[in-house]
C-alpha cells in the first residue's frame, strides 16, 4: 500500500516536467515541491505507466504463487516466511533509490518484492494446519487474514502525513524498517508445530495436539493434477479469487488517487479517509469470521449455505454501490458513504469462497492457496493496468467504466460459485486418490 499512497506525491502535477536530456535516460526530476510537499523527487509518469508500476507487485506474486505453496507444504513454512519477509522489507528500503534510477529498475524491484510477499501469504496456511484446532480454525485464519487490512489501514492513516512532512521516501524507509524488525522477531518466536515450540505451556500443547490427532497430514510430493483440473468446486474457488479481488485491487491501488483527483481531497485527508475505510473493513472481517463460526457451531446453517451467504453479501453490496459512485461524486459525504459500502462488505467474501479450498481439500491447502493466489494476482496484474488505461483516456468516463467492469466481473464470479461451490472434502483430496504429478 505504501506505493499507492505515495504515488500522488511522486507524480504531483503541480511541478513542471523536466526538460529532456539526451545524455540522461532517467525519467526523474529532482525538483522540490514548493510549500505543500516535503522535499522529494517528482517523476513524469503518466497514468498508464503508473498502472504498470502499481501492477508490478502482482507480476511477481503471479510467478511465485504455486511454487511457494508447494515448497512450504514439503519443507515447512517458518524459514520460508521469515526469509521472504526479510527480503520484502529490504526491497522496501531500496524503493526510493530504484525510483530515482528509473522505471525499469523500480518495476524489477517490485516484481521481486511480489515474489517474496506471496511466499508469506501462501505459506501461513501450512502453519495454521498444525497450530489451529479444528473448531477454532476459521476464526484464527480470518483473524490473521485481517492483518492485511490492518497493515493497509496503518499505512493509509500515516502515509499522507509522512509524505507531507518528511517526504514520500520516508514512507518506504519506515515500513521497510518495521518489516525488518518483524523478521527479527519471527525466527526466535515462531515454530512450524507446537511440539517443537520451547515456550508453549504443556497444557496448551497437549490441547492442540489432541484436537488435531484425527488430522493425518503426510507431506506430499505428488499431486492429483488431472482430478484438480476437472473439479468444478475447485474452479469455483479459483474464479471467485479472480473476480472478488479485481475490485479490491483497483481500490487498494487507486483509492488515494480517486479521492485526490475525483473527489478533490488533499493527500493527507485522502489517506485518513482511506484509512477509515480500511479500518471498517478490518472490523468487518473479524466480525464475519466470528459470525460464521456462531452460525456453524449452533447449526443455524450448514457450512455450504454459510459460504454462499457470505459470498453473496460480499459481492452484491460492492457491485451495486460501486456502480452508483459515478453519479454521486458531486457530493463528498454521499460519495464517501457509497465508497465505504462498496468496499467494506467485500471482506465477507473471506468467509465465503476465499477460504473454501480448506473445506474441499485440506490436505493440499498450501498448494491450493498458492494456486488461488495465481488467480488473485492475475487479477492484480490486469485490474490496475486496465484501470490506468481507462483513466488515461478520460477521467470521468474512465472511472465509470472501471466501476461497471468490476461489478460485471464480480457478479459473474458469484454466479459461478453459487452453482458449482461445495463444502465437503472432494474424492481427489483424499489419500487413496493420490496420483503422480
Amino acid at each position: 500500500m505504501n506505493l499507492s499512497i505515495a504515488m500522488p506525491a511522486m507524480v504531483n502535477s503541480s511541478i513542471l516536467p523536466c526538460l529532456a536530456n539526451g545524455s540522461d535516460a532517467r525519467d526523474t526530476c529532482n525538483a522540490t515541491l514548493p510549500g505543500f510537499w516535503a522535499e522529494g523527487p517528482v517523476y513524469d509518469w503518466g497514468p498508464d505507466i503508473q498502472g504498470v508500476i502499481l501492477s508490478a507487485l502482482s507480476y511477481g506474486s503471479f510467478l511465485a504463487s504455486i511454487p511457494g505453496g508447494y515448497v512450504a507444504g514439503i519443507f515447512g513454512a517458518k524459514r520460508l516466511i521469515g526469509a521472504a519477509l526479510c527480503v520484502s522489507s529490504i526491497l522496501s528500503l531500496l524503493t526510493p533509490h530504484a525510483a530515482d534510477t528509473g522505471v525499469a529498475l523500480l518495476i524489477v524491484l517490485r516484481v521481486v518484492q511480489g515474489v517474496a510477499q506471496i511466499m508469506v501469504v501462501t505459506s501461513q496456511y501450512e502453519i495454521w494446519l498444525k497450530w489451529a484446532p479444528l473448531l477454532e480454525r476459521n476464526q484464527l485464519i480470518i483473524f490473521s487474514i485481517s492483518g492485511t487490512v490492518l497493515g493497509a489501514f496503518s499505512v493509509l492513516l500515516a502515509g499522507g502525513f509522512l509524505c507531507e512532512t518528511l517526504g514520500w521516501p520516508s514512507l518506504f524507509y519506515i515500513s521497510g524498517g518495521i518489516g525488518c524488525a518483524c523478521a527479527c522477531l519471527w525466527f526466535p518466536l515462531v515454530y512450524d508445530d507446537p511440539e517443537r515450540h520451547p515456550f508453549i505451556s504443556t497444557c496448551e500443547r497437549d490441547y492442540i495436539v489432541h484436537s488435531l490427532a484425527q488430522q493425518v497430514r503426510v507431506p506430499y510430493k505428488s499431486l492429483p493434477i488431472k482430478a484438480m483440473m476437472k473439479s468444478l468446486p475447485l474452479w469455483s474457488v479459483l474464479v471467485s479469487h479472480f473476480s472478488v479481488w479485481w475490485y479490491v485491487f483497483v481500490m487498494m491501488v487507486y483509492l488515494p488517487t480517486y479521492l485526490h483527483s475525483v473527489l478533490a481531497v488533499n493527500l493527507k485527508d485522502s489517506g485518513f479517509l482511506s484509512a477509515l475505510i480500511m479500518g471498517a473493513t478490518f472490523i468487518c472481517t473479524i466480525l464475519g469470521g466470528l459470525l460464521a463460526d456462531v452460525l456453524l457451531s449452533r447449526k443455524v446453517l450448514p457450512l455450504l449455505a454459510i459460504r454462499r451467504l457470505f459470498m453473496a453479501v460480499g459481492v452484491l453490496f460492492p457491485s451495486v454501490f460501486s456502480m452508483l459512485l459515478s453519479w454521486v461524486s458531486g457530493s463528498l459525504s454521499v460519495a464517501i458513504a457509497f465508497l465505504t459500502l462498496s468496499l467494506v462488505p467485500s471482506s465477507l467474501c473471506q468467509v465465503g469462497a476465499l477460504v473454501n479450498f480448506l473445506d474441499i481439500a485440506p490436505r493440499y491447502s498450501g498448494f491450493l492457496k498458492g494456486l488461488s493466489e495465481v488467480f488473485t494476482n492475475l487479477s492484480g496484474v490486469i485490474a490496475p493496468t486496465v484501470s490506468g488505461f481507462f483513466i488515461s483516456q478520460d477521467t470521468e468516463s474512465g472511472w465509470r467504466n472501471i466501476f461497471f467492469l468490476s461489478a460485471a466481473i464480480n457478479l459473474a464470479g458469484l454466479v459461478f460459485f453459487l452453482v458449482f461451490g461445495r463444502a465437503d472434502v472432494q474424492e481427489w483430496a483424499k489419500d487413496q486418490m493420490l496420483t503422480r504429478l
